[in-house]
């Protein structure tokens, strides 16, 4: 459910200036979370967290790595592997 939350914060600062503004001048992750909880947004300190490293993976072109099965398909199984080393 906290998500949810955290979600309609972005959401509700993406379309309020003066929310934006209040959450912009916060000084550290305690601070936004703690204006959040007065603003009645039920978020958490691992909702942040969460936003923050899926953010930092956006920004750096992650991508999840591939499954075993999905890398054996790829390289055609390990033997095949082998033989063309």
């Amino acid at each position: 459910m906290s998500w949810q939350e955290f979600e309609r914060l972005v959401d509700d600062a993406e379309s309020q200036p003066e929310l934006r503004w209040v959450l912009r001048h916060c000084r550290s992750a305690e601070d936004l979370i703690l204006a959040a909880r007065k603003l009645g947004y039920r978020v958490t300190r691992l909702d942040l967290q969460r936003a923050i490293e899926e953010e930092r993976q956006e920004q750096r072109g992650d991508r999840p790595v591939a499954t075993a099965a999905d890398a054996t398909t790829l390289t055609g199984g390990w033997d095949d592997a082998r033989e063309r080393l």
